[in-house]
């Protein structure tokens, strides 16, 4: 059993394969205490943990202290007002005005499965995979029920929470902030980690001291964000990627976002994840529910690598749901940094042409090929082809390229708005505005109103009337601005709080339909880039564009911090042309193809005008992506050096579940001049197996390599790059 409750000491304890997670009852008011989250415990008594025996006793023993007992005591899921002046999860507004919320023990079940979350993406188990713990929390006031889920998934260390809301009350009732998780505890001297960005540079960690009051990351955009992302981890100061102890949150959501520690005077820690509450009120009518969206948990006492696979097997195995989770994903070619907008379907056939020789196997079509659309001032919205550049159709187009032995994919942004468009012109009020003030623009677009029925059903014909037009097999679904001038023109007043949330389940809402309609579809968000690469969009796409920014150095970075929580067969990764179009940087062609190897591999450059050394090169890489594809998608990822850290290198390395077989990626950033070959320590081999690395004439220990270490060969230049593929051999003795 995964989940047990021991009726004597009311204490619940939650056990996974490594890890254990305990929440107790006290006193009689019935308060929710948390316990303990660590490594793996025996059921015992761990009440004292709560240190409820100290002064100043439980309210019961000890009224006159109400808040000091309030304002220490480490609550499962705190209220708001009622002496605790930490960080609290739920807030209110009532019709007298007041905003307080104070949460017990009601009741609970313990079932097995995991339920699903009305509206929401959230992780999923088959049977025998999970059991939940379904507990249920009372304002005796207000009538207010909060069901703490919690969801158990044993193999791969992970426990999700979320929480719905319940009005059991007699009156309507307001709800301005819910956040989906907190964990009280002692901080030892924890630093934690976050990571941050912007447009082109993604994802980078940082990692800093825990101090005493506040500290956060969060979003108010609308999305989860270039900026920062709905993670935090906290550790150990010593903790390397092979030792110490890390805890981390992770939010399954798309939109506005908190993710804070809070360290108080008393040296203990409080951390809070969930929806944002800037700009957040939602009406709860008796016998409403709200549920609030998923948050995964994980522990290791292995340091970051550890927790870096338990959350790559957990999203790969519950939260991706595409047939693309355990698959090869096709080797597309992108025509966006080949043409931008000045392309035909000539000009996209000579494209086909030539990839079809190199071996690629798909052609997206990107912005542009719609409505009036010659730059990115217009147009958005009208989701018709413009024959002037697809001329003889879409569907001719499709045929044409399906009939070179490639498959079909197109961009599109159905989001979006824009001012100079038929759909503008005809209805201006779907736009997201304020009445009386000029609404931003930004990219020159507005953003359509999808917390509206009739949008949401305009947006999804367009886009499925052209997927049924032709055999298209992939979509990128881009989004391209961030969310203000929050109006809508569609809700009463007293509703507009509820936009932003509104908006993010219109999203997930057009998604799913997607998807049902069309369950062969690869699909692939984007947002400018990385800003909505979240858990919650993996739900429904299986691969997310990692970052516009495709020069190999800077994406080294960027998919770093990406695959420190993601795993690499949802990391878009393509191959661009040199200069690169951000950074303006040269690097070869071979080092290009090697950090895209660690993502899901493309081309986005025209391949009918590059050097023909660098075109002979790709038959090479394509052949590389088949042969290793299966490893890199399903293996355990080691991180083993960081060019963020050290400023020269970088390497990583995949090895298969059963460790016989593993492929090394070196990066030499910058060279050095009169210096030896590197020495790498690799990690996550069997130390009893020998292998054979690929060009080697001898085997080597897997002891050998990850106590003393491989040479990496000797390179000459700036973004020079070796794979090393290693296979293990059986043999008696290693010479």
């Amino acid at each position: 059993m995964a989940i047990t409750y021991d009726e004597k000491t009311k204490i619940f304890k939650l056990d996974s394969a490594h890890t254990s997670y305990m929440i107790g009852i006290v006193d009689q008011e019935q308060f929710v205490g948390h316990i303990y989250y660590g490594a793996k415990l025996r059921m015992q008594d761990a009440l004292y943990l709560m240190r409820t025996e100290e002064n100043p006793f439980v309210p019961s023993v000890n009224n006159r202290e109400r808040c000091s007992f309030m304002d220490t005591f480490p609550m499962e899921y705190p209220g708001h007002g009622a002496g605790d002046y930490r960080e609290g999860c739920i807030r209110v507004r009532t019709k007298e005005g007041h905003s307080v919320v104070s949460l017990t023990y009601q009741s609970h079940e313990i079932v097995d499965g995991k339920p699903a979350l009305e509206g929401l993406p959230a992780s999923f188990a088959k049977d025998g995979e999970c059991q939940t713990l379904i507990l249920t929390c009372r304002d005796q006031v207000l009538g207010l029920e909060a069901e703490l889920l919690y969801s158990v998934f044993e193999k791969e260390d992970v426990i999700t929470r979320s929480v719905r809301i319940i009005n059991a009350g007699e009156q309507d009732i307001y709800l301005t902030k819910v956040y989906s998780a907190c964990i009280d505890m002692d901080d030892r001297d924890y630093e934690w980690l976050m990571l941050h960005g912007s447009w082109a540079r993604e994802r980078q960690i940082e990692r800093k001291k825990i101090g005493y009051g506040k500290q956060s990351v969060g979003s108010v955009r609308g999305e989860s964000s270039h900026q920062e992302h709905p993670f935090l981890a906290w550790m150990d100061p010593q903790t390397t990627q092979k030792q110490g102890e890390v805890y981390a949150m992770h939010f399954v959501y798309s939109g506005n976002f908190t993710a804070q520690i809070e360290k108080s005077q008393f040296d203990s820690i409080r951390v809070t994840m969930g929806i944002n509450a800037e700009d957040f009120c939602w009406k709860l009518n008796q016998g409403e529910a709200f549920t609030a969206p998923e948050v995964v948990l994980t522990y290791s006492e292995a340091g970051l690598g550890n927790m870096t696979r338990n959350l790559h097997d957990f999203y790969r195995n519950h939260m991706i749901r595409s047939k693309y989770a355990h698959s090869k994903r096709p080797i597309l070619i992108n025509n966006w940094e080949a043409t931008y907008f000045d392309f035909d379907t000539e000009k996209l056939l000579a494209i086909a042409r030539k990839a079809a020789e190199l071996g690629i196997e798909m052609l997206v079509m990107d912005d542009g090929w719609f409505g009036n659309r010659n730059d990115d001032s217009t147009s958005l919205g009208d989701w018709f082809v413009n024959e002037k550049k697809i001329t003889g159709g879409l569907k001719h187009l499709v045929d044409g390229v399906n009939k070179l032995g490639l498959k079909f994919g197109i961009w599109m942004e159905p989001e979006m708005i824009s001012p100079d468009s038929r759909l503008y012109e005809e209805h201006p009020d779907w736009a997201l505005a304020v009445p009386g003030r000029e609404a931003a623009l930004s990219r020159n677009q507005y953003v359509l109103d999808l917390s509206r029925k009739e949008v949401r059903d305009y947006v999804y014909e367009s886009v499925a009337a052209i997927l049924r037009s032709a055999n298209i097999e992939y979509v990128k679904w881009d989004m391209n601005r961030q969310l203000s001038d929050m109006g809508s023109f569609a809700l009463p007043a007293d509703r507009q709080g509820e936009l932003y949330h509104r908006y993010v389940l219109g999203v997930y809402e057009l998604q799913e339909r997607l998807i049902t309609e069309f369950p062969d579809l690869l699909l692939e968000n984007c947002s400018g880039g990385g800003a909505r690469f979240d858990p919650g969009m993996l739900y429904y796409s299986p691969q997310i564009w990692c970052s516009d920014d495709t020069d190999a150095v800077e994406r080294l970075k960027i998919q770093e911090g990406t695959a420190l929580i993601y795993p690499l067969s949802s990391i878009g990764a393509h191959v661009s042309v040199c200069p690169n179009h951000t950074v303006g940087r040269n690097t070869p062609f071979e080092t290009r193809g090697n950090v895209a190897l660690a993502g899901t591999f493309g081309y986005e450059l025209d391949i009918t005008t590059i050097p023909k050394e660098n075109q002979d090169l790709i038959p090479k890489q394509v052949a590389l992506y088949h042969k290793y594809n299966d490893l890199v998608r399903e293996g355990d990822y080691y991180r083993i050096a960081s060019y963020q850290e050290n400023h020269e290198y970088d390497c990583y390395l995949v090895v298969s579940k059963d460790k016989r077989e593993a492929l090394v990626t070196f990066v030499q950033v910058i060279g050095r001049p009169n210096f030896h070959s590197r020495c790498i320590c690799l990690q996550g081999l069997d130390p009893e197996q020998n292998y054979r690395i690929e060009g080697k004439d001898r085997l080597f220990g897997g002891d050998l390599l990850m106590k003393a270490g491989l040479l990496m060969d000797d390179l000459w230049g700036d973004a020079q790059s070796r794979l090393y593929h290693l296979v293990a051999e059986a043999q008696d003795e290693i010479k």
